[in-house]
């Protein structure tokens, strides 16, 4: 049996700082959520997910950073924006299954005494 240390647990709890980084916070699996029915203008990303845009513009940058949204500047008057899952964004599906499972769990355990 292999013995555990503390650099190899250290190690095996990166992936998870990863993924936290790139996904963790209030608001990104709730964009992408949003983002799952197809293309979202800013305004109506910021009303759906019920996010101030400020906030809501620091996090698309951060998701665009990482991979997970497309910028499209559209050429209209006033120009407008679009936001779009990449194809890599959908390798979070097995997460967001995963979550919203837990999430629903976690509900009938606290409100109906459910285990």
């Amino acid at each position: 049996m292999k013995k555990h240390t503390v650099e190899a647990c250290l190690k095996a709890k990166l992936p998870i700082r990863d993924t936290l980084d790139v996904v963790g916070g209030k608001w990104k699996l709730v964009l992408i959520t949003v983002l799952q029915s197809g293309k979202k203008g800013f305004n109506e990303l910021s009303r759906e997910a019920g996010i101030s845009p400020r906030i809501l513009s620091k996090e698309l940058q951060d998701m665009e950073m990482n991979g997970l949204v497309n910028r499209e500047v559209c050429s209209t008057k006033p120009v407008t924006v679009q936001y779009e899952l990449t194809d890599y964004s959908k390798t979070l599906n097995d997460v967001l299954i995963a979550r919203e499972k837990w999430g629903q769990q976690h509900r009938d355990k606290i409100i109906h005494g459910i285990e």
